[in-house]
């Protein structure tokens, strides 16, 4: 109950920042946009073609195996979407920074089509000054958005001077699956570095050689830090770690000991 209420509160506060009257269709917007949640894009949905800002073909299908960024825009929206973007380019730098440059990648999609087609796309990146290669800005056919966008729980609605939408980033799982929705220009890193932590210690924790071993620890000891702002590794977690397989070994030592000492008869 207390999380549906906080995505509530995130949704209301999205929407009127974008512009929107929430008392008009909030709740379906936030219903549709948590139903979404758990939602599989291997229905075709992923195979969609996609317009990159380089003009080259690609599908959401390309980015299975590691976990996904999605953002829906309009080029021709000057405020909740050039912040909203570059709020994300923050966030982006910090979880690349503890997660790990190749950890995940992003896609922003620009809805309003044919507006925001390839050239429109490869603009707005650089008027956002984004040049990352993880970061794909991609134009979808027309006929498809209405598609793409149900599949996402992405609302919007054509007005005199643009659309209002929700401000929106979906964080979709390695398996192609949407894990999580992040609401607002001016999200909490942890809200969205969060969700890829846990999907990636996921990962890690599922392998069993000696690396995914050590970056499930890596990522269990990295916190959030409110004074800084970022993210850092807690080494007093190391320690309590350490100091836990140390005993257990310990244990485990001394209980194999006793199983094979010689039992004197009574």
């Amino acid at each position: 109950m207390h999380r549906a209420a906080c995505a509530a509160a995130l949704l209301v506060a999205a929407w009127a920042a974008a512009g929107a009257q929430p008392a008009a269709g909030w709740s379906d917007a936030l219903h549709d946009s948590q139903a979404a949640i758990g939602r599989s894009l291997a229905d075709g949905i992923d195979a969609l073609p996609l317009r990159d800002a380089l003009n080259r073909p690609l599908r959401l299908a390309d980015y299975r195996g590691k976990p996904l960024v999605v953002s829906f825009i309009y080029t021709g929206c000057f405020q909740s979407c050039p912040i909203t973007t570059q709020r994300l380019a923050d966030g982006v730098r910090a979880a690349r920074q503890v997660l790990g440059d190749d950890s995940f990648r992003v896609v922003s999609i620009g809805f309003n089509q044919p507006f925001d087609d390839v050239q429109a796309m490869a603009a707005f990146a650089r008027q956002m000054r984004i040049s990352d290669p993880r970061w794909a800005f991609v134009a979808p056919a027309a006929a498809d958005v209405p598609r793409l966008t149900r599949a996402f729980g992405f609302a919007f609605q054509a007005t005199p001077k643009g659309f209002d939408h929700l401000t929106q980033l979906s964080i979709v799982d390695a398996g192609g699956r949407i894990a999580a929705q992040v609401y607002g220009e001016n999200f909490e890193l942890p809200m969205f570095v969060g969700p890829l932590k846990d999907l990636l210690a996921g990962q890690a924790a599922r392998g069993t050689d000696l690396q995914s071993v050590w970056r499930k620890v890596k990522l269990y000891c990295t916190v959030y830090d409110p004074v800084s702002g970022g993210y850092r590794l807690n080494y007093s977690l190391f320690f309590e770690i350490f100091c836990g397989v140390s005993v257990l070994a310990a244990l485990g030592v001394f209980m194999v000991r006793e199983l094979r000492r010689p039992r004197t008869p009574r």
